[in-house]
């Protein structure tokens, strides 16, 4: 979407987009610029600076707010995210925020309790459902791991559904701005199942390069996460992710793409020649 459509909502306030400096809230922040509509940064390097552990920094994030994207950092699974998204709907509702998208975790129990105190607020919510993103790959936890040459996870042969986060961004960004998708719980996934195994084989054709795929036991990667000095939350969140939400309960397809913004989601294998173009995968040879 780049520009306004006939069916955008008017509005008169802007749109505060937490996580604006990740993965799909850069992007939907982007997209928003583009289309002119005012956007609020919401993170904890912006003016004025939203931090989801204190709750002083709300208020002044929420004023004048007609529609936030709510994303949870790190992950709706994190002890203690319930409580969080409890308050900040309730903060929102005395703001008089008028719509609510919030990005879930697909397959994750924890992150369906906070989708129901969303669904409950007697505000306009929409929820959009993802698991694995393509970028983790180029953008995140994996991409030090494809430089190098060799992505050790604890991760077996259970398929996934890759998601792109533009498309998730582009899902949001209908749903923050256009009539129609209040009430709806959006399943977005890729357009077929790939496990972690062949999507690093995706990536090394492309890539033009090596990389291996090695699975490794969950003790062993809990040990090299400890060692990188991750935070204590991400390692528990890893940790959550491989043991837990991998176990098949997501080795299927969902319509979500489709039916939010009436195409087709973006394949594993254009996203993997985008990033190989780019040179993200060569930045460690370069160095």
């Amino acid at each position: 979407m780049t520009a306004k459509s006939p069916n955008t909502r008017a509005r008169e306030g802007s749109i505060l987009v937490l996580g604006a400096t990740g993965k799909t809230g850069r992007r939907i922040a982007s997209r928003l610029h583009a289309m002119g509509i005012p956007v609020r940064i919401g993170s904890r390097s912006a003016s004025p600076a939203f931090d989801w552990r204190d709750e002083t920094t709300w208020d002044e994030c929420l004023a004048g707010v007609d529609a936030v994207y709510v994303n949870y950092a790190p992950d709706l699974a994190i002890p203690g995210a319930t409580g969080s998204v409890r308050a900040f709907v309730d903060r929102a509702k005395r703001h008089g925020v008028g719509r609510l998208v919030l990005l879930s975790g697909r397959g994750e129990e924890e992150a369906q309790a906070c989708e129901r105190i969303v669904q409950e607020s007697r505000i306009d919510w929409t929820i959009v459902r993802a698991s694995w993103f393509n970028q983790n790959f180029s953008e995140g936890a994996f991409l030090e791991m494809v430089q190098k040459g060799q992505i050790a996870l604890p991760a077996a042969d259970t398929p996934e559904p890759f998601v792109d986060a533009g498309d998730i961004a582009d899902v949001a960004v209908a749903a923050l701005t256009e009539q129609g998708h209040a009430g709806r719980v959006y399943e977005l996934t890729g357009p077929r199942l790939l496990t972690f195994a062949q999507a690093v084989d995706e990536i090394a054709k492309v890539a033009g390069r090596t990389i291996e795929y090695v699975r490794v036991s969950p003790e062993s990667f809990a040990a090299g996460v400890a060692e990188a000095g991750l935070p204590d939350d991400m390692a528990w969140l890893l940790d959550y992710l491989f043991t837990t939400v991998l176990d098949g309960r997501n080795a299927h397809l969902g319509d979500g793409v489709r039916r939010a913004i009436g195409r087709e989601p973006r394949d594993f294998a254009d996203y993997a020649r985008e990033a190989a173009a780019s040179g993200v995968w060569h930045a460690a040879a370069r160095s």
